[in-house]
């Protein structure tokens, strides 16, 4: 018996695989759920909500036809995958391994990251599986849950985030979190700034002006992805599709923001207050022909002296001091009144002035900026930012509207913005880069439709609204 026992502990464990481990640590999985979460706001999504906004223009292959409306479900599998797989999964897989061990710190971490990846969803696809997702054996067919629900339940989710952030108990994940090292405070900063987005998506605008309040309050607390220069592991993802993998599929040639950035364009937004020269040449690569600047392409510039929006280390937002200002703004605009909106406006102006989003490399004195402090003559009938007669809050409310929709150049909530803003007198106004109607959603992924029951039937197209912006 001696004899069995001992050559039987020689072989046990024979047919492990230390190669494809079965289990991980909540911290390893908490890593690999924030890089999902990179994948749905950086990658194609943001492409193709870039393309529908007047950033970008879409000038070869599947992007063509994209820019023009001709969109599959199918372009949405991997979107869908990420979302669901890379991020849902993940961070209820991270939720149950820290509530085991009382570590309420990575659970809150895990929710802000969840709250994310399906507060996108729901603002780009409308009605999603939310309760019921990510739980294949006793959910096999998921329940779509109407988007206006949707969004009552990540303010709760954000709410259940916030509370673990502040409990004090846990123990920090360290360099496992990508983002803040286990910062419970920067976390429960971004949590208030995604409340105050979704407040602003449902058009809840005094609770999006109370949430950002507690928000983000400086560059150096915004929640960012970071690269950097090593090829096909740590690059920009936007410069890994532009400039390296699929050259040519995508440019600026035809899109609305370069002509309001260009200090030649008849439609320049600058004024006496406001110079865009640097932020015109940190967003977008120019030619000069005959003397014209043309913009040509999205900003990967990626040399010492030159990184542009877009550049292969060029950090990525996802949710920002900028973001948190400018919603604050808006925000107060409409509910507060005139001179709360451009008390915030002004600070962020302030920001700008300093250099604001910049990169390093734009601010060295080789391309103007300037942002002096506006005053409530300059949105009086006939003042720099009121030509057309509009009444004082609607001239600053177009001016803020404008400020983030530049602001948010290749990021997917300035196609949010636009669709929440459509229908109202001012804004901004994007002409149809095909036909006589303007996108108002993505189309469910193929793989989901077709294996899920639950899903909506008929799936609704491209140009019907989203519950939310039908109100």
């Amino acid at each position: 018996m001696a004899g069995m026992l001992s050559c039987e502990s020689m072989v046990d464990n024979l047919n492990t695989d230390l190669n494809n481990p079965t289990d991980a640590s909540a911290n390893l999985i908490l890593t690999g759920a924030q890089l999902g979460n990179i994948s749905v706001q950086e990658g194609h999504l943001a492409r193709v909500a870039a393309m529908w906004s007047g950033y970008f223009t879409g000038t070869d292959r599947q992007y063509k036809d994209i820019y023009s409306y001709n969109v599959t479900g199918a372009s949405f599998n991997d979107v869908w995958k990420f979302t669901y797989q890379g991020v849902v999964e993940q961070t209820k897989l991270v939720i149950q391994k820290s509530e085991a061990t009382n570590n309420r710190l990575v659970q809150g971490i895990a929710k802000v990251v969840q709250a994310n990846a399906l507060g996108t969803a729901a603002a780009c696809f409308g009605d999603i599986p939310f309760s019921e997702a990510s739980d294949i054996t006793k959910f096999p067919n998921p329940a779509f849950e109407p988007q206006i629900q949707v969004y009552g339940k990540l303010q709760t989710l954000l709410d259940a985030a916030i509370a673990d952030l502040e409990s004090g108990l846990g123990t920090s994940p360290g360099a496992a979190d990508i983002h803040f090292a286990g910062d419970a405070t920067k976390w429960k900063d971004a949590a208030y700034t995604l409340k105050s987005r979704f407040y602003l998506e449902t058009k809840e605008y005094a609770l999006a002006a109370t949430a950002a309040e507690k928000g983000i309050s400086s560059a150096a607390r915004s929640l960012v992805m970071t690269h950097g220069t090593t090829l096909n592991v740590n690059e920009n993802l936007m410069y890994a599709f532009i400039a390296r993998s699929r050259v040519g599929d995508i440019n600026a040639s035809l899109a609305l923001a370069p002509t309001l950035l260009n200090p030649a364009s008849a439609t320049y937004k600058g004024n006496a207050k406001t110079d865009e020269t640097a932020r015109f040449n940190h967003h977008f690569i120019t030619v000069s022909t005959t003397g014209v600047v043309i913009p040509v392409s999205p900003n990967t510039n990626s040399s010492a002296t030159s990184r542009g929006l877009f550049g292969q280390s060029a950090p990525y937002p996802l949710a920002t001091y900028s973001e948190n200002v400018l919603t604050s703004a808006e925000a107060l605009a409409r509910t507060t009144g005139f001179a709360a909106g451009l008390a915030k406006l002004n600070v962020y102006r302030a920001y700008l002035n300093t250099g604001g989003d910049l990169d390093a490399t734009y601010k060295t004195g080789t391309f103007k900026y300037k942002y002096e402090p506006y005053t409530a003559e300059d949105f009086a009938s006939g003042g720099i930012l009121n030509k057309t007669g509009l009444t004082a809050d609607q001239a600053l409310l177009k001016e803020i509207l404008m400020e983030r929709y530049i602001t948010f150049n290749g990021q997917i909530i300035g196609f949010n913005d636009l669709r929440r803003t459509r229908s109202e007198a001012v804004g901004v106004k994007l002409t149809p880069s095909a036909g006589a109607t303007l996108p108002e959603r993505m189309i469910y992924s193929e793989a989901e439709v077709n294996s899920n029951t639950s899903a909506p039937n008929p799936v609704p197209g491209v140009f019907v609204k989203t519950a939310v912006n039908a109100k």
